[in-house]
């Protein structure tokens, strides 16, 4: 196997300890080296503490380099698996908070605080982007970065020669707790979906152990039955068990758990505690695992194990890795530029669809069929939403911004729009390009 090096970008991530675990225990990928890197210093130093002890007690050979450089991070580097959050937690925190002030939902990646975030993370991986294009330009971009709609909408108009698949695993995570809430092996499916970055819909499920589309009796069975959602934390129950509204509401397809906020932001508003948001539960969860974690490990030199493994979060990047490396042209969900792949979708979106992925990169596969109506109608005030706020970026418009906020389907007229933009601008600053 071809010995690859590999950086982290955003590695002050909780995310990152479970990712390496799944790619140094791949059995198809040689990793010879990973880069941490982390424009947070002290974030990449405790992840570096972190990733030491996993390679130290797991006997992995890999050099591992920790660095805010970012030519010492991507220069001569095969693969960059970005995670990077503009203005981490404490903005999150706002994202989520502001919006609730208004009544409004007040989520990371929907409705008026997934705006404020795209904003950011434009600016923020746009810079990534420019340096992975001087000091890597051969590397292959696996992005995880939030919103992913957004974000790959303006690398398409900035860098649209890049080498980049952009990646989500909700359908993953939804796909694992059917499965396991009603016993099928999800090893055995060929799933049909479409949409746009949480925002989509399941067209079929053909299970190849039983020869058939199963997703009617599934439908069936979250309706009549719930999804099991023992093991999940409080807010990821409460999500799971909306689906079953949204099942009995709309019982054709199978939604994204997302589409909750789109068809009852009413209900997610008061479902929300605008005094301690999923922020603050990710404060005092993952980040503060982190530091406790850092803390055992200097405290202990005996300490023989740390609570991080292997998970599908990670699993679906590093599958995603191997099909390009040894040009396996496996299926993933993935979020690329429509071009026909929902024939009545607008040609220009930036969509969700099954494709396949080899040595080239990404190729769609294009659905053969219309969307209904009630999904495409959606879906084309999502994506008008979404370009005007990435014009809004890059010709620095305050007028597109306010119309981008004013479109979203969260919220109900132009007023409380502009006042949530006229505060967002306030209290992001620098994270966003000025809007004049």
């Amino acid at each position: 196997m071809k010995p690859i090096k590999v950086a982290i970008a955003g590695a002050g991530s909780g995310y990152t300890p479970g990712m390496l675990l799944t790619l140094l225990n791949s059995k198809e990928i040689n990793v010879e080296e990973i880069r941490l890197y982390d424009n947070d210093s002290e974030r990449n130093q405790d992840m570096e503490v972190i990733i030491n002890f996993i390679l130290e007690k797991g006997n992995y050979d890999v050099k591992m380099v920790r660095t805010e450089d970012p030519e010492v991070a991507f220069k001569g580097i095969d693969f960059v698996f970005s995670q990077i959050r503009a203005g981490q937690m404490k903005m999150r925190e706002l994202d989520e908070k502001i919006p609730l002030k208004y009544g409004l939902v007040g989520q990371e990646t929907c409705g008026l605080g997934g705006f404020a975030y795209g904003l950011r993370s434009m600016k923020g991986f746009l810079e990534l982007v420019s340096y992975i294009e001087k000091y890597a330009p051969d590397a292959w971009i696996l992005n995880y970065t939030n919103p992913e709609s957004i974000v790959s909408e303006s690398v398409r108009r900035a860098y649209p020669n890049m080498k980049i698949v952009n990646a989500c695993d909700m359908t993953i995570g939804i796909e694992e707790i059917v499965s396991k809430s009603f016993g099928y092996d999800r090893s055995n499916w060929i799933v049909d979906y479409y949409g746009l970055n949480h925002f989509g819909w399941y067209k079929s499920i053909y299970d190849t152990e039983a020869g058939k589309d199963i997703m009617p009796d599934i439908i069936e069975k979250i309706i009549n039955e719930g999804l099991d959602t023992e093991g999940y934390e409080e807010s990821w129950k409460v999500t799971y068990e909306n689906m079953t509204k949204l099942a009995k509401n709309f019982p054709t397809n199978i939604p994204n758990n997302y589409l909750e906020y789109y068809l009852y932001p009413n209900m997610m508003v008061e479902q929300s505690d605008i005094n301690y948001t999923r922020a603050n539960t990710i404060m005092d969860s993952r980040l503060k695992k982190i530091k406790e974690t850092v803390k055992q490990i200097k405290e202990n030199p005996n300490l023989e194990s740390i609570d991080y493994q292997s998970d599908s979060h990670g699993q679906y990047i590093v599958d995603i890795a191997t099909s390009i490396l040894y040009n396996k042209n496996d299926r993933f969900m993935l979020i690329v530029p429509n071009r026909g792949a929902i024939p009545n979708v607008r040609f220009d979106a930036t969509v969700e669809v099954p494709c396949h992925v080899n040595a080239k990169g990404v190729e769609p596969i294009r659905l053969g069929y219309n969307i209904p109506d009630f999904h495409k109608g959606l879906m084309e005030a999502q994506v008008a939403a979404e370009k005007l706020l990435v014009d809004a970026h890059f010709e620095n418009s305050y007028q597109k911004a306010l119309e981008a906020f004013t479109l979203n389907q969260t919220v109900p007229n132009a007023d409380v729009a502009k006042k949530v933009l006229d505060e967002m601008i306030e209290a992001n600053g620098d994270y966003w390009v000025e809007l004049k």
